[in-house]
């Protein structure tokens, strides 16, 4: 098979990886959220609801690779 200390530091790599990616979405989501303020603003409700589904996406997106992070091995 592999070498277990191997396979232990890929598993830390993956987990990290994910920790950095769930803190990505989370500054995406936020800048939607921003971006559907606006389009509010300017009365733009499509865009708005464009935006609004993208944020919803990241929050999800989000979630998956917090659940990805906190799996145990």
């Amino acid at each position: 098979m592999g070498n277990p200390e191997n396979l232990m530091n890929q598993i830390f790599n993956l987990r990290l990886s994910s920790a950095r990616q769930a803190r990505k979405c989370e500054e995406e989501e936020k800048e939607q959220k921003l971006k559907v303020k606006k389009a509010i603003e300017k009365g733009n409700m499509d865009g708005a609801r464009i935006y609004a589904e993208n944020a919803i996406h990241k929050r999800t997106e989000h979630k998956n690779y917090l659940c990805l992070t906190s799996m145990s091995s």
